[in-house]
């Protein structure tokens, strides 16, 4: 198989030559269509997340067909077509697992970090996470549902009822989120990095009802808001918007350290969450819902082989929607 790997944090992935991984019992091997390129790759290969001891394969969007079954495994068929996404396997024993929280399981494994991922042309996955897909998309627009719409979705559920939704940092789970709150009714109001008029046109083209500069105050008080970009810069800006009882979302694995803060713009009631992972509960309710609603995913596509040309492009702001590397020819 051919992979592009992270062999140590703060290098380019370098390509490499791997004997063809084989099933084991659970387990399925999948021929990788594409795979979408997500922040958290990004802050695995830069090194904002714990280094492992092992070269990394990194991707956790990734779409294919099985093409062989472990021991055990009769769903899904050989020929299927399926989706992987970031949380690869939990133990099922401990206390958030047996709480119906696998999630937060203490033993949790992910994909394209502990368990090799889908920038390669060949992935091994536990057979009870992956998720079937909408036929609605191709492999291309279907990728960046595996994480950027399944993180977005879950944000959106912690916002709960919110009517004005603010949304900051407009990447590819935003544009994704704000399609389905749009579909809701609600109202978006989207917050990208000071000056980009460019992804300001972009967040107005997909429905938000306002846009600007994160730097700016919203034009009306916000109902709950949620933190895409990793900047934990922007948790009291977001605080100041909201109306008593808000809700401040943070969507992403990592962000900056949070500045301190008056308690009187988090008094009356206002409350800040983080989203951590997901559940299969969340990835089949998603995917049932991308289902009905005609989601457009805006991508970019590169070879595998120009991995590292994706990740730059995303480090440096330079995307609208989503990165997928597909593999080489």
């Amino acid at each position: 198989m051919f992979a592009m790997q992270l062999m140590r944090p703060g290098q380019p992935l370098q390509p490499s030559m791997r004997a063809d991984p084989a099933p084991g019992p659970g387990q399925v091997l999948i021929k990788v269509a594409c795979c979408g390129v997500c922040r958290t790759d990004l802050h695995i290969v830069d090194g904002e997340l714990p280094a492992l001891d092992h070269p990394v394969v990194p991707g956790h969007e990734i779409v294919g067909r099985v093409v062989a079954q472990g021991g055990g495994v009769d769903h899904p068929a050989v020929g299927a077509r399926v989706g992987v996404p970031w949380l690869g396997w939990t133990c099922g024993e401990c206390e958030p697992c047996r709480a119906g929280r696998e999630n937060l399981c203490v033993n949790a494994r992910f994909t394209g970090y502990q368990l090799d991922g889908g920038y390669a042309d060949v992935v091994v996955a536990d057979a009870r996470y992956v998720f079937t897909l909408p036929d609605r998309y191709d492999d291309q627009q279907a990728a960046p549902l595996l994480c950027a719409g399944l993180i977005g979705y879950r944000a959106l559920r912690f916002a709960g009822q919110a009517q004005r939704l603010g949304i900051y940092g407009f990447g590819a789970a935003a544009h994704i989120i704000a399609q389905v709150a749009r579909h809701q009714g609600r109202d978006i109001f989207a917050f990208t990095r000071p000056g980009d008029a460019q992804a300001q046109k972009f967040a107005i083209e997909l429905g938000a009802v306002w846009a600007g500069g994160s730097d700016l105050p919203a034009p009306r008080s916000l109902d709950a808001a949620l933190i895409f970009a990793p900047v934990g810069a922007l948790v009291p800006a977001a605080l100041k918007t909201l109306v008593p009882g808000g809700t401040v979302v943070c969507a992403g694995i990592h962000m900056s350290d949070i500045p301190s803060f008056p308690y009187s713009i988090l008094w009356q009631e206002r409350q800040i969450v983080s989203v951590a992972n997901l559940t299969r509960k969340d990835g089949e309710e998603f995917m049932a819902l991308a289902a009905q609603i005609p989601i457009q995913t805006h991508i970019k596509m590169w070879p595998l082989s120009s991995a590292n040309e994706a990740l730059a492009a995303l480090r440096e702001g330079r995307l609208q929607g989503a990165a997928v590397v597909r593999p080489d020819p």
